[in-house]
């Protein structure tokens, strides 16, 4: 356990430089047990998540090799088809390996993933997908997924799932024939983890789109790939610099559409920023909610992409206890997503909770520190940037599950000027 003891009223200056897309190494590192040959992933950051799934890949038989932020995995080796029920419960990553485990070496057993307390999160449509291309699978304490004849097939998805969309794939591109994949998530990510298993061999086509074609190969081989900069700790670090009045310098950002996603919404509360090459320098001008056209209050919800994240919907409510407005924030993707709201009015912000998916924000507030802990690894980013602008002292609890997705963040933050320390 640890802490993170914050000293607010800092404005942020420097350089900072975001690291790979947590969303997109893990099924990444999944995606290894699908050759005997070597892949080798460039810019992995070191956070938690990875490292269990490292864990669990070497608990299974698979040759890691890590050196700094570049990874080498080898599945040649690989021994075991059932995972560690220890580190299953830690990630909810875990459950990416069921597709291509049972694909490619004919068995998988997972136990009950992890992962974020942010409401339910089904796994029935990773379940109906790998029934329809052929993997029995049977639930109970544990999911046990067997392959039988492994076939292409047209599936439709109940809901646009990140994690399913990629489980599926992963084993559809070793299925015989055609898969069409109707509904899928189009993230970032998702299309990372495509653009991998395409210089893996596979036959892929509607990356970007809710629509996949997949034709299936007979075997996978090696790759090296580079991870594409995490859209999310950039958007991150860029409310970090806003809501401290300060400017940060970040890059190399990630593409143009995904930058455009994130300013989409950021400039509706008063951020701005120029773009230089591949980086980026935010501005420092004083916050202020863009009015809605007509009488209505400004909304920000999320939504599958290119819609808003739910990964930064937490940032967006403490940036905009900093702005001049009022703003209302629908949580449409997560149930309990916004239960963190309490600890940021005990800060001193003006929020009300309308229910469990609507937040109503007034800004400017005043905040100040308090004793808050963290619940989860968004929630707990947006609690460090709420310490980092308010007046007075503030200690973190639960920093260690923030480390699941920020690698170092106390380090890197004090690097651009916040006063932060880490305790046990």
């Amino acid at each position: 356990m640890s802490r993170f003891i914050v000293n607010g009223g800092h404005p942020l200056s420097g350089e900072i430089r975001p690291l790979g897309n947590k969303n997109a190494v893990l099924p990444m590192l999944a995606a290894s047990v699908l050759t005997d040959e070597t892949l080798t992933f460039r810019n992995v950051p070191a956070i938690e998540d990875v490292h269990v799934m490292l864990s669990l890949l070497e608990g299974l038989g698979v040759d890691v090799k890590q050196r700094g932020h570049t990874v080498t995995l080898c599945a040649k080796g690989l021994s075991k088809t059932e995972l560690d029920p220890v580190l299953c419960r830690k990630v909810r990553s875990s459950i990416l390996l069921a597709g291509p485990l049972a694909a490619r070496h004919g068995k998988a057993v997972v136990h009950p993933p992890g992962g974020d307390i942010i409401g339910r999160r089904r796994l029935d449509t990773h379940f109906d997908g790998l029934r329809a291309l052929g993997i029995n699978v049977r639930a109970g304490r544990s999911y046990t997924f067997a392959r039988g004849e492994l076939r292409g097939a047209d599936i439709l998805f109940d809901e646009a799932s990140v994690t399913a969309t990629e489980n599926i794939l992963m084993a559809a591109v070793l299925a015989r024939g055609r898969t069409q994949l109707y509904n899928v998530a189009c993230e970032p990510h998702v299309q990372d983890l495509g653009n991998l298993l395409i210089k893996m061999g596979a036959r892929i086509e509607g990356l970007g789109t809710n629509r996949l074609t997949v034709h299936g190969v007979r075997r996978l081989r090696g790759a090296t790939h580079t991870v594409q900069p995490d859209h999310i700790e950039i958007g991150s670090f860029i409310a970090a610099a806003a809501a401290t009045g300060g400017s940060l310098t970040i890059g190399p950002v990630c593409d143009e559409l995904s930058m455009r996603v994130v300013a989409r919404t950021w400039k509706k509360l008063g951020v701005s920023w120029r773009a230089s090459g591949s980086s980026l320098t935010t501005g420092t001008k004083a916050l202020r909610v863009k009015a809605d056209y007509g009488p209505a209050t400004p909304k920000i919800e999320d939504g599958p992409w290119p819609l808003f994240p739910s990964d930064l919907m937490s940032m967006a409510i403490v940036l905009a206890t900093q702005a001049e407005g009022t703003t209302l924030f629908f949580e449409k993707m997560f149930e309990s997503r916004m239960y963190f709201v309490d600890q940021l009015i005990s800060m001193g912000a003006q929020i009300v909770q309308c229910d469990p998916h609507r937040v109503l924000v007034s800004g400017p507030s005043r905040l100040h520190g308090a004793p808050i802990a963290s619940p989860d690894i968004r929630a707990g980013m947006a609690l460090v940037l709420a310490a980092l602008c308010a007046k007075g002292r503030s200690v973190i609890e639960n920093a260690q599950v923030i480390d699941r997705g920020y690698e170092r963040l106390d380090e890197r933050l004090r690097s651009v000027g916040a006063d932060i320390i880490r305790t046990s």
